[in-house]
């Protein structure tokens, strides 16, 4: 017998908390290096220690902990490794306003204290996250949790920075950057949102200098930037401009004057043929700038106002230079026109601020070699995207990446370990600290690199730093690579990529073997879940209604990899409902174990075709679910248990023993109650990865055997319980039962109404199946006798009837119904119907009602009569049979 008894109703406050509570004291999440077992690894994508849980974060999450829980059932040791990240640029915004509220400025306090309150921060909001993954039902392995800039992590940053820079991978260098002037740090190409925005391309006239009257013509949207112009170019194969090449132009609004020069760069159809080129504050014209040796002039402040270069403009915020500067041009006669355009700008993905490329100098990694190791390992079984095609995003994004800018201006993160000598400026980059003695000059002071690095470059080591790497760690032997990353489609180019070319490069593997993609969670109305639009829902509001485990089921039911997913509150109260159903059916089966034990053992010999019929759907499941999460079709696997369980298990099972149950005298009750707890343990089983909580409570209620189902063994095929024959018997009944359900549905008959049932078939085994299973055919077909015959001898003209393959089953009407009482009801019926039809006709044979009527109004009153004509087709129709 069980361990406990079950409360009378399904309610999962409080339980599921006390089964969690249970599972961490027992250490059942935790995961150790051993060899007499198959090792099987995930690695959580660290959420940001600002972080708030979001449907994104429980889908995903919930995700890695179905692949967990199940790999520990199938015997892996399983390790989820949790933590977090330091979320460089999001905290520093959290925390600068938090002082900011206390009239605390950052910069007045300085790098030291600021970073004291970052670590408060980290310490007051860091773990909250990770405390409501526990509320969802995470396994992970929380006693190896993990923090970016913990030691072992950072030691890992310092290593690869150090390693990078000296094979010449990483280096400092003046190019054009993404810029935030709000933020005031720069952007890798990855953080920058290119957004459809209205602007204009303003047409302007460069004087050609010595030709008087003659000028070029240039377009742009950016008119403040030609203070920073150094060259007009045009393409050397360009007829109209060859004799301008080489000429100079007085650029306007300044006293400055310009080449013309050739370069292939420019369309020749597009536009005028003549570009402006900036080379501080445009990557294309940068590349231009170098070929032509030209110089690099930067006409902003890092607040985006004009600098000192600029003259009369300098302070002005960048759009109120641009609007004086082109009232200037149009004044001096050298605005030609204004057309308005739509076209993509880069904005900051945080803040939405318009980015400014600018020139700077920034750390960067070289990208081309890492880059290539990443784009071969894809075509490898190294490496493998689920679903498939997001190979492309993968592929497309290496073939064009750009060397990556890894120094960020802020004081939260890893601080870049470059140190220069005060005495010679000589940069000395090592891990632990600025050295004692400078190796150039001798001098013995140093000054730290301000920088820190981009977030995603200590992130980018989370698969191997979190097990110790840089050390030969036990764990690293054993757990690394991983198995499996889950992700969203969104995190591909961020994350993805710079995790797999760091593992290559550090370790010379593959991170991971496989990356199973998942879409986002979208509301109702199919709209991105976002603060803009109000339109998020809180996964704890929804646990604390209905549970985590009809929050899990919603996520998961229909859910397929790579694939949006909506979210509606009625899916959630059908997972709710069905968490009620399996208790209810476990309560059920524990009152009858009440009355008698259950057999231990029993030989498939005693058990009847029910019972050999529903062991062998348990079987065919297992093994059909088993192969749906080798391929990560997640969903398909839960709509099958559940499947199984409400329809097969409940409905149709527990209904066909209730007869043998109930009857002292049955001697095949013993094999009823061994088969009710076999299936339903075997159904709990393989529910638990997706509903771990109810699972766990309905598990140790049947049995006392093992102390948990998360380390009960996952249900695998056995012949011996495979009947096919008995799946297609059985499926033969319940087609029977089916059909006689939805007769007496059509004719208003009362369930507790019994009648006789005649099964008529030429076909032996069909007559055998009905024979065979008739105590419980009856009891389902409500059936006050079964009779079963080889033809329709003594069956009566006017009884109801349905056919099923290869069988006819007939109802005496008499016994269904009081045939003049019913001939009077549809009657009645058939006359209010009349009248229904004749009101209707008449309203769309109206041709004012027709042209005056909203077109949703003549829309409905079609559909009423479309239901009306159905209805007199039935009623006439029964009334025929009836009249017989």
């Amino acid at each position: 017998m069980g361990t406990k008894q079950l409360e009378k109703t399904y309610n999962p406050s409080g339980m599921e908390d006390r089964i969690y509570h249970r599972w961490l004291e027992k250490g059942y999440f935790h995961a150790q290096v051993n060899p007499d077992k198959k090792p099987f690894t995930i690695i959580m994508p660290p959420p940001n220690i600002t972080g708030q849980l979001h449907m994104g974060h429980a889908l995903d999450n919930t995700m890695q902990d179905i692949l967990i829980r199940w790999k520990r059932m199938e015997g892996y040791e399983a390790l989820w490794q949790p933590g977090t990240d330091h979320a460089a640029i999001a905290t520093e915004v959290k925390v600068t306003n938090m002082l900011k509220d206390k009239g605390i400025d950052k910069h007045q306090i300085g790098r030291e204290e600021f970073l004291k309150y970052c670590w408060q921060w980290k310490d007051e909001y860091g773990s909250r996250i990770l405390k409501q993954l526990q509320k969802i039902g995470c396994s992970a392995d929380w006693d190896r949790e993990r923090f970016t800039m913990d030691e072992g992590c950072s030691r890992a940053v310092e290593t690869v920075f150090v390693k990078l820079y000296e094979k010449g991978w990483i280096y400092k260098g003046n190019r054009i950057i993404n810029w935030c002037p709000k933020c005031q740090t720069s952007l890798s190409d990855a953080e920058v949102e290119h957004v459809d925005q209205d602007g204009f391309f303003w047409h302007i006239k460069y004087p050609i200098v010595g030709e008087e009257g003659r000028f070029v013509e240039i377009a742009t949207t950016r008119p403040e930037t030609l203070l920073g112009d150094t060259a007009v170019a045009v393409n050397p194969d360009d007829d109209r401009y060859k004799d301008l090449v080489g000429k100079m132009l007085k650029l306007p609004l300044t006293d400055r004057v310009i080449p013309v020069i050739a370069d292939a760069y420019v369309d020749k159809e597009f536009g005028t043929g003549c570009v402006k080129i900036t080379p501080a504050h445009d990557p294309n014209d940068f590349q231009v700038g170098k070929r032509h040796h030209l110089e690099e002039i930067n006409i902003l402040n890092d607040d985006a106002t004009m600098n000192s270069l600029c003259g009369k403009y300098a302070g002005m915020d960048r759009y109120e230079a641009r609007k004086a500067m082109v009232e200037d041009l149009k004044e001096q006669g050298l605005l030609v026109k204004v057309v308005p355009i739509t076209h993509s700008v880069g904005t900051h993905d945080r803040c939405h601020t318009t980015v400014e490329p600018m020139l700077k100098p920034q750390w960067f990694v070289k990208m081309d070699e890492m880059a290539k190791a990443a784009l071969e390992v894809v075509k490898t079984d190294d490496l493998n995207f689920v679903p498939e095609h997001f190979e492309k995003t993968y592929t497309h994004w290496l073939e064009n990446i750009q060397d990556w800018c890894i120094s960020r201006q802020l004081w939260w993160g890893h601080r870049i370990p470059a140190y220069y000598c005060d005495d010679c400026g000589e940069v000395v980059v090592r891990a632990g600290g600025a050295p004692d003695v400078c190796p150039k000059c001798g001098g013995r002071h140093f000054t730290q690199d301000p920088d820190s690095l981009d977030t995603w470059f200590s992130s980018a080591l989370w698969p191997f730093s979190t097990l110790g790497w840089p050390d030969d760690t036990p764990e690293l032997r054993y757990f690394y690579p991983t198995d499996v990353l889950v992700t969203g489609y969104d995190i591909i180019f961020f994350w993805v990529i710079r995790m797999v070319f760091s593992a290559l490069e550090q370790t010379g593997k593959s991170p991971f073997k496989y990356v199973l993609i998942h879409g986002l969670v979208r509301d109702d109305k199919g709209r991105k879940m976002s603060k803009s639009l109000g339109n998020g829902i809180d996964p704890l509001e929804v646990i604390d209604k209905y549970g985590a485990d009809a929050l899990r089921l919603t996520l998961m039911t229909g859910n397929a990899p790579g694939n949006d997913m909506r979210f509606y509150w009625e899916r959630v109260e059908n997972s709710r409902n069905f968490c009620n159903k399996i208790w209810n059916a476990t309560r059920f089966i524990l009152m009858n174990l009440e009355r008698q034990q259950a057999p231990e053992h029993i030989s498939t010999e005693e058990l009847t075709p029910a019972d050999r019929w529903i062991l062998s759907k348990a079987n065919t499941l297992a093994k059909d679910v088993t192969e749906n999460m080798d391929k990560f079709e997640l969903g398909i696997a839960v709509q099958k248990v559940y499947d199984f369980l409400w329809d097969e298990f409940c409905d149709w099972y527990i209904e066909m023993v209730k007869p043998r149950l109930y009857s002292d005298d049955d001697q095949t009750k013993g094999a009823a109650l061994w088969t009710l707890k076999t299936v339903l343990i075997q159904g709990l089983k393989l529910l638990h990865p997706f509903m771990p909580f109810i699972t766990e409570e309905l598990f140790t209620s049947l049995q006392d055997r093992e102390e948990t189902i998360m380390r009960s063994a996952w249900p695998a095929f056995r012949e011996d319980w495979s009947d096919p024959q008995e799946e297609k018997e059985i499926d033969a009944v319940k087609d029977a039962v089916r059909a006689i359900r939805n007769v007496r549905t059509g004719m208003n008959v009362p369930p507790s109404k019994k009648a006789k049932v005649i099964v008529v078939s030429d076909d032996e085994e069909v007559r055998g199946i009905f024979e065979r299973n008739r105590v419980f055919f009856a009891a389902l077909g409500m059936a006050s006798e079964v009779k079963v015959q080889k033809d329709k001898e003594g069956v009566a003209e006017s009884s109801a009837s349905c056919v099923i393959h290869n069988a006819t089953i007939f109802m005496p009407m008499e016994e269904l119904v009081d045939v003049s009482k019913e001939i009077e009801r549809l009657e009645k019926e058939q006359k209010r119907l009349e009248g229904e039809l004749k009101r209707s006709d008449s309203m769309l044979g109206n041709e004012r009602f027709l042209s005056k009527a909203p077109e949703a109004k003549v829309a409905e009153e079609k559909a009423k009569r479309e239901k009306y004509a159905q209805l007199m087709r039935q009623v006439t129709e029964r009334l025929q049979q009836l009249k017989k």
